[in-house]
């Protein structure tokens, strides 16, 4: 074999031989989300892994996910539901219930933020889903990425991709996305209005929470026992305040890694033969609107 025919040989089996407009889109899409993650920092934590992973799943021949390749094996990491808990842990333990436990009716205004979430479900049953997509598409509205990818990965495996950018995407331009719509609906006086402060929470009562609400709540909805119950067990490991290294590793290394993992192995489901349908461009305006009513509804039920 000469020089000639090692190089043909080359170029036949290699990734550049079986490019073709549908992979150059996605290569594209993948470079414009890393420079919005990087460049404009939206997002960037799960953004920029997912953007990658999108990159690498577009190569063609590239292989990983494959049976047996690199992220096929992360994947199973998604579809089995552990990534999501995992990441509500990490959350728990950074968050502060100490507003919500002073002010439990502030409860009712997240409640209200749910309505974008019924209002989006209707309206991609309506425009042909079935109920399973229809209710992945809905969560959106929740602003919250790992319930977006947990649910969908348990309902929709197969709108997993364009779900998580969509939900990831918008998330991250938020800022963007609630101003004007606030704007709209409220009078500047009611813009200026100060908000009183809060009682002051002991540490007793922020340690009985997490185990009231995870017994109330999981009795109630068996089902949201993975990511409430971590939640609630990362919250406590807080709040206890004896257990200091697990709260770290929590709040610090296991949320890292998990969401290298999470977002990689996410946006490698986002090849060119499943975001670039007609599916892709509904779940990203029935997001919007998801986003845009939840926003609305808060003020709604306020004003109720």
């Amino acid at each position: 074999m000469n020089f000639v025919e090692s190089l043909v040989e080359l170029w036949q089996t290699s990734g550049y031989a079986a490019l073709n407009i549908k992979y150059l889109i996605m290569i594209l899409i993948s470079c414009i989300l890393i420079y919005l993650a990087i460049v404009k920092e939206f997002e960037p934590l799960l953004l920029l892994p997912i953007a990658f992973g999108m990159l690498l799943a577009n190569l063609p021949l590239s292989g990983i996910m494959e049976e047996g390749g690199l992220i096929f094996n992360l994947y199973k990491g998604v579809k089995m539901g552990i990534y999501p808990p995992l990441i509500f842990l990490g959350i728990g333990a950074m968050t502060d219930f100490g507003p919500l436990i002073a002010n439990p009716s502030s409860l009712l205004l997240g409640a209200a933020a749910q309505i974008g979430i019924f209002f989006t479900f209707i309206c991609a049953l309506l425009l042909g889903f079935i109920p399973a997509e229809a209710a992945s598409i809905g969560i959106i509205g929740g602003a919250d990425g790992p319930t977006a990818i947990y649910l969908t990965s348990q309902l929709a495996p197969e709108l997993l991709g364009p779900i998580a950018v969509a939900a990831y995407s918008y998330m991250a331009l938020v800022p963007l996305i609630q101003p004007p719509i606030m704007r709209a609906l409220t009078t500047e006086k009611e813009r200026t209005i100060k908000m009183g402060g809060l009682r002051t929470v002991s540490k007793k009562e922020k340690i009985v929470f997490p185990i009231i609400v995870s017994i109330m709540v999981i009795l109630l909805l068996p089902s949201v026992a993975p990511l409430l119950g971590m939640l609630m067990l990362g919250n406590l490991f807080k709040e206890s305040g004896v257990v200091g290294r697990l709260t770290d590793t929590a709040q610090n290394a296991l949320i890292n890694i998990i969401t290298i993992f999470l977002g990689i192995s996410v946006g490698a489901t986002a090849n060119a033969e499943i975001f670039l349908r007609a599916e892709t461009i509904k779940i990203t305006l029935l997001g919007i609107v998801a986003f845009s009513i939840s926003t609305a509804g808060e003020y709604f039920w306020l004003n109720f």
